[in-house]
C-alpha cells in the first residue's frame, strides 16, 4: 500500500496541508538517516557510502555474534587468540538541512501528485525522521517570490515550526514562471551560507535551471557536508505520450500539444536524458548522493529503500 492509499481521501495532489504533513509524523518513523548505504534510484544504479552523523573510536571488545564482521578490530585480533570489535561513540545532535524547490515549474504533474506536493512529503517524513533520530533539524524553503530559512533546533517543536512554513510558503499559490535560474542558484548560495561542516544536507528539486553558479555553491557544500540530491521528475518529462494532440490545461491556462513529428519527440527526451545525466555526472564528482523520484512515486517506500539498512 503506497503513501497516497494510506492518507485520508481529502489529501490534494495539487497542494499540501499542515495537518496531512504532520501525519507523517508516523511513517518517518521507518525511515533511517543512520544509514550505511544510499543507493541510486532511477538515475544511475550506482552505490556509495554514506557517512551519516560523525563516529569517534572509543574501545575495543571481543567479538560477540551478531556483531558486524565489517567492525572487527583487526589490529587488536592479530595480537590475540580472540576476535575482538571496535565499538565508537556517536556525536548527538547532527545538523539536519532540507532544501525544497516550489517554484511554479514544480507544480506540475500528469500522474500522481505534483512535484512540489510529493517534495513538501519527503521533505516532512525527512524532517520527521530527523526529529525521531534525534537530530537538529533546519531548512530552506524557496520559490520563485520568496525564500526562508530556518536555523537548526532541536525538538519536536523545530520540526512543527518546518511543517508549517512548508503547508504556508507563499509559493503554493503562485503560478508564473520564474526569469530564469536566478531563484535556485540564490537558494543554493543561501545553503552554503548557512550550513555548517558535518551537517546532512537534503536538496529536494527538478534542478532545472542548475547552472554552473549553482553546481559551484553546492559542490561548496558537499566537502564538509552530506549531500543527498532528491531528483523530482513528472513521466512526461522524460519521454512524450503516444503521437497525438494533447490538451493540457492550469487553473489560469489551456494549451494544445501536437506529437507526431519524430524529430521532436527526440529531441524532447533527448534533452531531459541530458539534463539528467549532467546532475549525475555533477553528483559522481562531488561525492552528492543521488536518486530520482518521480510524481508517482511513494515517498515513504523510495526513502525506505534509498535510506534504510541493508542486509548483506
Amino acid at each position: 500500500m503506497s503513501l497516497l492509499d494510506q492518507l485520508p481521501t481529502d489529501v490534494s495532489p495539487i497542494s499540501v496541508s499542515q495537518a496531512g504533513l504532520i501525519r507523517l509524523n508516523g511513517p518517518a518513523r521507518a525511515i533511517e538517516l543512520n544509514v550505511l548505504r544510499v543507493k541510486s534510484l532511477q538515475t544511475g544504479a550506482y552505490v556509495s557510502h554514506f557517512r551519516g552523523r560523525g563516529m569517534e573510536f572509543d574501545e575495543s571488545r571481543p567479538y560477540q555474534p551478531g556483531d558486524d564482521p565489517r567492525s572487527i578490530d583487526w589490529r587488536v585480533t592479530a595480537r590475540s587468540t580472540t576476535a575482538y570489535t571496535k565499538l565508537f561513540r556517536e556525536e548527538r545532535e547532527r545538523p539536519v538541512l532540507v532544501l525544497v524547490d516550489l517554484r511554479s515549474n514544480m507544480h506540475f504533474a500528469t500522474r500522481g501528485c505534483f512535484k512540489s506536493v510529493n517534495a513538501a512529503n519527503t521533505a516532512a517524513l525527512i524532517a520527521w525522521a530527523a526529529h525521531h533520530r534525534g537530530d537538529r533539524l533546519g531548512g530552506l524553503i524557496f520559490g520563485d517570490t520568496s525564500h526562508c530559512e530556518l536555523k537548526p533546533r532541536l525538538g519536536r517543536r523545530a520540526t512543527l515550526r518546518f511543517v508549517h512554513q512548508l503547508a504556508e510558503h507563499k509559493d503554493w499559490q503562485n503560478r508564473d514562471a520564474s526569469e530564469g535560474s536566478e531563484p535556485l542558484m540564490q537558494a543554493m548560495s543561501a545553503l552554503r551560507r548557512v550550513s555548517r561542516p558535518g551537517s546532512l544536507v537534503v536538496v529536494i528539486s527538478d534542478f532545472i535551471g542548475f547552472n554552473r553558479a549553482a553546481q559551484s555553491y553546492l559542490s561548496s557544500v558537499a566537502r564538509h557536508n552530506e549531500v543527498l540530491a532528491i531528483f523530482m521528475n513528472d513521466p512526461m518529462e522524460k519521454k512524450l505520450p503516444p503521437p497525438g494532440r494533447y490538451r493540457i490545461v492550469s487553473l489560469e491556462k489551456e494549451l494544445a500539444i501536437d506529437t507526431y513529428a519524430a524529430a521532436a519527440r527526440h529531441d524532447y527526451e533527448t534533452e531531459f536524458a541530458e539534463r539528467s545525466r549532467e546532475l549525475e555526472v555533477f553528483c559522481r564528482r562531488y561525492g552528492v548522493h543521488l536518486m530520482s523520484m518521480s510524481t508517482n512515486d511513494d515517498p515513504v517506500a523510495m526513502l525506505k529503500v534509498a535510506l534504510g539498512r541493508r542486509s548483506y
